[in-house]
């Protein structure tokens, strides 16, 4: 199946000098994509000729007058910037012009940016930003990262259908488990939200493993972990320190004196292997779900590597139909009414 790729190439704190080597990497890599860099025209233009690189039936510029910068607020970006990088790409979306778009702009930008254009699917009162987390034998994914830092039980039920699926279109898993993350296993355990929570996806088609800890995250006792903005954009950002304290403190302890730098030069490449392995940059890329189109965001400070690890992303969620098994699970998970009481 081919796909088609709006890129944002203005996007991110490096702009094309990232975007436009990772897109040229991906057209390699993948014979069945074309891409359309949009931004700047003569700024593109550029690059790619300081590359070598030329358009062609694969490859080819779309044209955008502005760029949302880092640091814009998402009312300005929506009101103001209507010919943004960001906001075109996200237009060849909705238009049909493309499968999926990529960015490394603004987060609150794009995804206000996002909603608007695209607006939700049926079924769905909030889109949520999903991304994956390393386990000990592959990855986890975890949803919502801040998109909704207060939830409803409902909402996190449709976190929980979204997350299967992009689970199952991804890493091609037929029945993906999902957990709800809690300060505890025991039902009895946490707010009156996620208790709720737990009811509505026990009682769903998914397959519910039940509540999961912060510790299970890493052990991947679930593919997918289910939980509000707020707690998961503090699980991400604490992961995401720890790796980093980590590598920072194996590199200094081998670095003690001679006797250790030695021993670091006998179990290089073990440690090579483990920071391959914790390489934020391979777990790049989060999705913004329930949306009426596949948009990926891009960590803003994303090198070219991980730019085209987003870049894979949209390609697997266009090509194995994400959109479609979203809407399709949600027609067999209509919302469960509750009675007065709150439960199921």
């Amino acid at each position: 199946m081919d796909v088609t790729l709006a890129i944002d190439a203005m996007g991110g704190d490096h702009g094309p000098h990232v975007t436009i080597p990772a897109a040229l990497a991906a057209l390699k890599r993948h014979s069945e994509i074309n891409i359309v860099l949009v931004g700047l025209q003569d700024v593109i233009e550029r690059e790619l000729h300081a590359r070598k690189a030329t358009v062609g039936p694969r490859l080819r510029i779309h044209h955008a007058s502005e760029v949302v910068n880092m640091d814009e607020s998402p009312q300005s970006a929506l009101k103001n910037k209507k010919d943004s990088s960001m906001r075109v790409a996200i237009n060849l979306v909705k238009s049909g012009e493309a499968g999926a778009c990529v960015s490394a702009g603004n987060t609150g930008a794009l995804m206000a940016t996002a909603r608007y254009v695209l607006k939700t699917l049926p079924g769905i009162d909030r889109p949520a930003i999903a991304s994956t987390m390393p386990t000990a034998d592959g990855r986890t994914f975890v949803l919502d990262l801040g998109a909704n830092v207060d939830s409803t039980p409902e909402h996190l039920l449709q976190f929980g259908i979204m997350g299967a699926m992009l689970a199952a279109a991804v890493d091609h898993k037929d029945n993906p488990s999902v957990g709800l993350l809690n300060i505890g296993s025991e039902d009895i355990k946490g707010t009156e939200v996620v208790k709720q929570a737990a009811e509505l996806l026990r009682a769903s088609h998914l397959n519910f493993y039940g509540n999961v800890e912060g510790n299970d995250i890493y052990k991947g006792t679930v593919d997918v972990v289910v939980c509000d903005g707020f707690v998961g954009n503090v699980a991400l950002k604490a992961s995401e320190g720890v790796a980093s304290l980590m590598v920072a403190i194996i590199t200094q302890e081998f670095k003690r004196n001679w006797l250790t730098m030695l021993m670091g030069m006998l179990v290089l490449p073990v440690i090579r292997a483990f920071r391959r392995r914790m390489d934020p940059r391979s777990y790049n890329g989060a999705s913004f779900l329930g949306l009426k189109g596949i948009v990926v965001k891009s960590h803003g400070s994303a090198d070219s590597f991980a730019f085209g690890v987003a870049i894979d992303q949209a390609i697997e969620e266009a090509a194995n139909g994400v959109l479609q098994r979203i809407t399709a699970q949600l027609l067999l998970d209509a919302h469960p009414q509750t009675n007065e009481a709150g439960t199921v």
